[in-house]
């Protein structure tokens, strides 16, 4: 009988230590370190090399010898997946999906596995029974002959399966309840999550089946597990929203067949998640009367414009230290905005309390609403509604100047879309605008007094 060996792993970031330590030296953070059982059998394989016939021979071969294949890509009725993975599911990657307890991951990835009729698809699931997700499938008012159900946490159970059922697509949900029977710690633990990864990038790399694994966060926010566990996997995708709005937005982290730039959005409902075609339309409200505080920005999320709502409220302090409060922007980036106000526009914030608000629940970090900030701003200072049919793109320098921001021409044909008569843009980037004709009045202004004068 061989001696048991047991190691002490971050809790946070997977570094391994051969005794206990306070602080880790990977990560530097505090009591992570938890003491595991890392013996192995050395002379089996262990996970998906147990069940697979080929035993695969590697050797050397010159670059220019491969011959590079289109990779094949399965596109999904759903195309706000398609977008986030960069135009559908490529044969044999690993995708990991993470996101806050309750916000739909389970949800939108069985809706999305129901809705594959034409392939075999295999859900796993260690955290519901069978009646629950189909209870949650009837709900959804889907149904499919190729979906198959699997309750099962012990890998070697799962990997048996697979090869009398030969899916095309695996779900994993979620990779934090799984276990090998190679490793003798509990589930959800740093050295249990990675050999599980490892083994589903094994069996996804060697017969070419794609493999969605659905994971948890922890409380800061960040994937649980190992840090190693993203760089495992092709694609990460990160899986958030408020609870208190109906909409979701699932954004790419990390994505080795495609841009990490892309973003897609679903409307929560009654029969599961659906993609928001237009989300300019939900983000802006609905609204007859002329309020003031109220602006328009013309951003880019990803790869796709947005037209989001900032709203902004100044009132006189009544307390000693004035209060700046901000959701979905960044507090420090309004400090700065106000203190250009006060210094090039000679206004007097410093005794005000200053209130700002993205609508819709968005976090927002394009600089280029920093001109619909301060609009919003001076028009809840002055009391005075800013025009309707008017939207601002722009950055805001400490110098008072209006900064010119990438891809001008994809916020004002947006604009142009929903129906807004102006765009006030900066003048330094007319570059690209000059052979374009929009049916949008296109106002390029230079400085935050020239916007000023213009709106008051």
């Amino acid at each position: 009988m061989s001696k048991v060996k047991t190691g002490f792993f971050c809790q946070n970031c997977g570094y391994e230590s051969v005794k206990w330590l306070g602080q880790c030296p990977s990560c530097n953070q505090w009591n992570t370190f938890v003491e595991e059982i890392k013996h192995k059998e050395p002379a089996k394989a262990n996970g998906w090399e147990n069940y697979s016939n080929e035993k695969r021979t590697n050797k050397t071969v010159a670059l220019k010898e491969i011959r590079a294949n289109e990779e094949k890509r399965l596109l999904t009725p759903d195309k706000e997946l398609n977008r986030v993975l960069g135009g559908g599911i490529v044969a044999g990657s690993i995708v990991l999906i993470a996101g806050e307890p309750g916000i739909g991951k389970s949800t939108l990835f069985l809706q999305d596995g129901l809705q594959l009729s034409n392939i075999t698809v295999l859900y796993i699931s260690g955290e519901e029974s069978e009646q629950q997700i189909k209870m949650r499938a009837e709900r959804l008012k889907l149904s499919n002959e190729n979906f198959y159900l699997l309750t099962e946490t012990s890998t070697q159970i799962i990997f048996q399966e697979i090869k009398k059922l030969k899916p095309q697509l695996v779900i994993v949900d979620s990779v934090q309840t799984l276990h090998t029977p190679f490793i003798d710690s509990s589930p959800g633990s740093v050295s249990q999550i990675r050999e599980c990864a490892a083994e589903f990038q094994r069996f996804a790399k060697e017969t070419n089946t794609p493999v969605f694994l659905i994971g948890h966060i922890t409380k800061e926010g960040s994937i649980a597990g190992p840090k190693i566990l993203e760089h495992m996997v092709d694609t990460v995708l990160q899986f958030e929203g408020d609870r208190h709005y109906a909409y979701r937005i699932i954004r790419t982290l990390k994505n080795r067949f495609g841009s990490t730039a892309e973003l897609g959005i679903y409307e929560m409902t009654d029969e599961g998640m659906k993609g928001v075609a237009n989300p300019s339309e939900i983000l802006i409200t609905q609204k007859e009367d002329h309020l003031s505080g109220i602006a328009i920005a013309a951003t880019i999320e990803g790869m796709r414009p947005l037209l989001i709502e900032v709203q902004a409220l100044v009132t006189q302090s009544v307390y000693g230290t004035p209060q700046r409060t901000v959701t979905g922007f960044d507090l420090r980036r309004l400090q700065l905005l106000l203190a250009v106000l006060e210094k090039r526009g000679g206004f007097h914030f410093g005794v005000k309390d200053v209130f700002l608000n993205i609508a819709g629940g968005l976090k927002v970090e394009d600089p280029s609403i920093d001109l619909a900030v301060l609009c919003a701003l001076l028009s809840s200072y002055e009391d005075v509604a800013l025009p309707q049919h008017i939207c601002f793109a722009g950055e805001v320098g400490l110098s008072g100047e209006i900064r010119a921001v990438n891809r001008i021409d994809q916020r004002i044909a947006e604009a142009e879309k929903l129906g807004f008569e102006k765009i006030i843009v900066s003048k330094y980037g007319q570059k690209g605008l000059a052979k374009q004709k929009f049916n949008i009045e296109v106002i390029s202004m230079g400085r935050v007094d020239e916007v000023y004068r213009y709106l008051f």
